[in-house]
């Protein structure tokens, strides 16, 4: 097995703590900008390769699976090739999978490479997190955590406005092609400023637990399966999909009793054990999925209702990543006044709020509307993601870091991924329910009806016209009413989460590396 230094002998790396800093956020950024630089494109990405809006959202949440696939196997990979070498791979293959994205000529083509892109890039985020908090000692752990969320937070943020910009004025395959330079650039810095701690030395002797990732990857796999293609072929109507639930329903409690047997498990799950740990995970899928939710929704919103071009409605989105901007570079400061309970409590309920707001919504809302509740809501999230990602790793060993941060990682990816896919259902469901109850309203004799068809009828003389028209009135109201339902629940999803913060231990209570160095001898 690798060797071990004592915990007390705190590591530091030879360079400049900063330099591995911007050399690892980097690449971390572009993986992270690719969750959601395809948001605004998906109108003119489903045009262009002949599927539907809904069809098209398997370019998002496929590569959120294939990454949540890879998270669980970073830890072993870190060992077994080292974590330097592991990261340079990684963002190789992201690289030259990128502009398999960019030359694919058909949506299956496109689905594959997304799938690549996720596989390569799914061990960053964890590997990022680990290297960062492993750099810092652990009274500037917070420092880190905010240049971490920088990347994090605001690249899903960011992504929608050079999407859009980069979709209305070239064409939207070069949102992967611009991939391929910083991907060089960030081999490059990684190679000058990166270096393996001691207690991860490379050892081949380490088993992959192939086992524990076939049940993970068929159990994912399937549920990603279930919620993306249900709302097409009726749920459990459909016999793929009955064999689909069937399939995630035994393998993933088999994965999670397989690897609580394990000596060398794929993901030590025995970690959520740690209060902190277990809560900072649940609490991150909740977060990814209002996050990565909200952020799909609203583009679609603004260009099919609103008829924003794609660069229009990502920059409607800038302010929300101003927003997050300045929650980090003043985050600080506020939870040492606040504390980090209090800071999450205020952030969730704060998002909450202005999901509500968004749930207001009419055809006729101005831009500086909806900007506005954008600012506060990724305000919010600033306030959010720093404290959390503080406490869940505050009681860890140096050496668990790395475990904890693929699982942490691995449920925001996973939260996210099913956000996306319940609000396209949600919202393609609720839409025919609407125009159901809208259209069941309209009647050729009613008063209202008639009052509107007479006005109408002095424009239009041809009664089918008027008919046509109503019914694109009606739809159009029917989307934006769904649409509403879809900001609703994910603000009450927000307002749940925020009494649970209450279950973290709070700083007072987490041990010093100091003490957690005399626990262990």
């Amino acid at each position: 097995m690798s060797q071990k230094v004592p915990q007390h002998e705190f590591w530091k790396p030879s360079h400049s703590p900063w330099l591995v800093t911007f050399s690892v956020l980097l690449t971390t950024f572009m993986q992270v900008l690719d969750t959601s630089v395809a948001n605004v494109s998906l109108p003119h990405i489903a045009g262009g390769l002949s599927a539907s809006t809904h069809e098209v959202s398997w370019v998002l949440t496929s590569y959120l699976v294939a990454g949540a696939i890879m998270l669980a196997a970073s830890g072993w990979l870190s060992v077994f090739i080292g974590r330097k070498r592991y990261m340079a791979i990684s963002v190789a293959l992201f690289t030259v999978s990128s502009i398999f994205c960019g030359m694919a000529q058909s949506l299956p083509q496109l689905i594959f490479a997304r799938i690549l892109q996720g596989l390569a890039g799914g061990g960053l985020q964890p590997l990022a997190q680990a290297i960062l908090l492993e750099s810092f000692p652990q009274e500037k752990r917070g420092s880190a955590m905010a240049a971490y969320g920088l990347g994090i937070v605001v690249a899903p943020i960011i992504g929608p406005i050079l999407g859009g910009w980069i979709t209305d004025n070239y064409s939207w395959r070069w949102i992967f092609y611009i991939n391929v330079p910083i991907g060089i650039l960030g081999l490059i810095l990684q190679d000058m400023f990166l270096e393996d701690p001691p207690y991860l030395k490379r050892d081949r002797s380490v088993k992959v637990d192939y086992t524990g990732l076939v049940l993970m990857i068929i159990g994912l796999g399937a549920f990603q399966l279930v919620i993306d293609k249900g709302q097409e072929v009726g749920w459990l109507e459909d016999a793929w999909i009955r064999f689909g639930t069937l399939l995630f329903a035994l393998a993933l409690p088999a994965f999670a009793w397989w690897e609580l047997r394990r000596s060398h498990p794929l993901m030590n799950l025995r970690l959520l054990k740690n209060r902190n740990l277990a809560m900072g995970t649940a609490m991150s899928a909740v977060l990814g999925a209002v996050l990565m939710g909200s952020t799909a929704l609203l583009p679609i919103f603004m260009q099919q209702l609103l008829r924003y071009p794609a660069f229009q409605s990502g920059m409607a989105m800038m302010p929300r990543g101003i927003g997050s901007l300045l929650a980090m570079l003043t985050i600080s400061k506020l939870v040492s006044k606040l504390g980090n309970r209090l800071m999450m409590i205020f952030g969730f309920l704060g998002i909450a709020i202005t999901l509500i707001v968004f749930s207001g919504l009419n055809l006729g809302i101005a831009r500086s509307n909806i900007m506005a509740p954008l600012f506060f809501n990724g305000l919010m999230m600033g306030f959010i993601f720093v404290p959390l990602t503080t406490l869940t790793m505050a009681n860890l060993r140096q050496a668990d870091i790395q475990q904890a941060s693929g699982i942490f990682a691995l449920l925001r990816n996973i939260g996210a991924s099913v956000g996306i896919s319940i609000m396209f259902t949600m919202q393609a469901r609720m839409a025919q329910v609407h125009q159901t109850a809208l259209a069941a309203n309209i009647s050729p004799y009613g008063e209202q009806f008639l009052e509107w068809s007479s006005r109408v009828g002095k424009i239009i003389s041809s009664p089918m016209a008027i008919y046509g028209l109503a019914y694109k009135s009606v739809m159009a109201q029917a989307v934006l009413l769904s649409f509403m339902d879809c900001f609703r629940w994910l603000a009450y999803a927000a307002i749940i989460s925020a009494p649970f913060v209450l279950f973290f231990k709070g700083s007072r209570h987490i041990k010093s590396q100091a003490e957690m160095s005399a626990t262990e001898q």
